[in-house]
Formats: C-alpha cells, sequence, structure tokens
C-alpha cells in the first residue's frame, strides 16, 4: 500500500474519532495502520504536510470545536472535556490563538471562526465563516434551469455567466446593485428531483424598478452560515462547496432554513487568487 493511502486510512481513522465515536485516537494503531512505529510516522506525515500530525488534530479539533460553539448550546467546560483539554483555561487559550476570538465572542453572529478542513492530499485550503442575521431584501436578476444529471450543471451555469456579459445583462445588474457591500449573487432555487433539475439565478440586491425578462426574489429575514472562499474562479468556488458537501453539511447539519443558498460574488478581479466569493447557507438556529 503507497504511503498516500495509508495516510488517508489514518485521517479517516481520526475524523471518525473526533466527529463520531468522540474517543481518543490511538497511537498503537495508527502504527498499525503506517507499518512503522508512530515515531517514524510522525516524521513522515510531517516531511510530506509541512504541519506535524499534533498541530493538524490540535487544528481540526479546534475547527470542530468552532463548530459545536455556533451550532449548540454546550457549555465551554464541556467542550474543553470533549477535545482532551485538561481545563477550561488551557482549552480557552488555545481557542483564542487559532481563532483569534474567545469561546464566548465566538457565539457572536459576528464572530469569524477560522477552519482548518479534513487533510486533502491534493489541495490545502483554509476557510473561514461567520454566522450572520439579515433582514428581509430584495433580488432582482435572470434565471435558467440546469440539469444535475452528470453534474452538467457546471459547464451550464459557467455558459450562464459567459451569456449574461455578452448580452449587456451583467452591466444592467451592476448598475442596479444596491447592496452593501456590491457583488453579484449565484442562487440555487427550485429543485425538481423528477426532472433532477434546479432553478439558478444570478441577481443583485436591488429596490429599482424590475426590467423586462427580470425575475425577482424576497428573501425572508434568517441566519446564514457564511463561508469566505479565496482564489480564482470558478475553481475556489467549486472547492468550497466540495469542503461544504464532505465535511461540514455532513458533520454539521444546522436545519436548513426554507431558502435558498445562494453563492455571492465580490467586485474585483476574479482570477485574482486573493478574489473574495462566499457561499451562504441559509439555517435555523438553535434555542
Amino acid at each position: 500500500m503507497e504511503w498516500n493511502e495509508k495516510l488517508q486510512q489514518i485521517i479517516d481513522y481520526i475524523e471518525n474519532h473526533l466527529q463520531r465515536k468522540e474517543e481518543p485516537i490511538n497511537i498503537d494503531e495508527i502504527a498499525k495502520i503506517a507499518g512503522c512505529s508512530f515515531g517514524f510516522f510522525q516524521k513522515v506525515f510531517s516531511y510530506m504536510n509541512g504541519i506535524s500530525f499534533s498541530e493538524y488534530i490540535r487544528y481540526r479539533k479546534l475547527t470542530l470545536a468552532g463548530y459545536d460553539l455556533k451550532s449548540t448550546n454546550i457549555k465551554i467546560i464541556d467542550l474543553s472535556y470533549k477535545y482532551g483539554y485538561d481545563s477550561p483555561t488551557s482549552f480557552i487559550k488555545a481557542f483564542q490563538q487559532f481563532h483569534g476570538v474567545s469561546p464566548k465572542q465566538a457565539r457572536d453572529n459576528d464572530a469569524k471562526l477560522q477552519v482548518y478542513p479534513k487533510m486533502n492530499l491534493l489541495e490545502k485550503q483554509k476557510y473561514t465563516w461567520k454566522l450572520e442575521s439579515r433582514r428581509s431584501f430584495r433580488l432582482v436578476g435572470k434565471s435558467i434551469k440546469v440539469s444535475y444529471a452528470n453534474d452538467a450543471h457546471y459547464s451550464q451555469i459557467l455558459k450562464f455567466w459567459s451569456d449574461i456579459q455578452r448580452d449587456g445583462t451583467f452591466l444592467q445588474l451592476i448598475s442596479m446593485d444596491e447592496g452593501n457591500p456590491m457583488g453579484m449573487f449565484g442562487m440555487f432555487s427550485k429543485y425538481d428531483k423528477y426532472y433532477n433539475e434546479i432553478e439558478y439565478s444570478i441577481m443583485v440586491i436591488s429596490n429599482q424598478e424590475m426590467p423586462e425578462g427580470f425575475v425577482e426574489y424576497i428573501i425572508p429575514e434568517v441566519t446564514w452560515a457564511i463561508f469566505d472562499c479565496r482564489g480564482a474562479m470558478p475553481q475556489a468556488i467549486q472547492r468550497g462547496w466540495k469542503f461544504l458537501n464532505e465535511e461540514w453539511i455532513i458533520k454539521y447539519p444546522f436545519k436548513h432554513a426554507k431558502c435558498p443558498e445562494f453563492e455571492w460574488y465580490s467586485n474585483g478581479n476574479v482570477y485574482d487568487q486573493n478574489y473574495l466569493s462566499q457561499i451562504w447557507i441559509p439555517i435555523l438556529e438553535e434555542k
């Protein structure tokens, strides 16, 4: 078995213990999977990934602790013991160093938390996220139906963006944008299970009169889990969805509010490596 395969098995073992069993990680089991001593495995892990094995586990624990603080009412003392800290004081210190805010501050909707994703052997990407409550707002723009069969929606959505830039709709939307900050939304709505289709809309926040051929949506007041995606389009937003589908949505399913999901694209150069896009997931907060 190749090292990458062994490493993937070990990563899966770690995630299973941290997220599902909530049990201590057994270094003897890791050594068995790796087929070498635990000390040698740690050296190889650090060499291959540019981060020590202990740091990786610590970053994952603090990432998951951030999810817990946002999605549940768990007490900080219980959270510290859940993730193997000897005392709430040591946990609070580690949490603040990693996230830049205290556990208590992390529960504020405006607080942005760091994410160290489950290790992907092909690409490394960090995310930040926050909860944000927003009042109802109006979106206007244009919509198409796209097919989810064989992932056809990827190419159809890219073509839709290209079409609105060619026919002048893109500039028209920019002139109508009243968002703060300004930016365009890609909205997913009206999923049709029978035809395996979904409606995709390109829209802006606006209270102006709706032009002919446009559609509008009134988005209700709701709380959003907002994830920052940094990098050139469309790869950055696609990696963001991959991360959400493989980790966040499965493990931390806040109840989904009855509202569409969004992509949000800031003004700027979409090919820049620091370009900002976001994924907005509407949620129901635990009371």
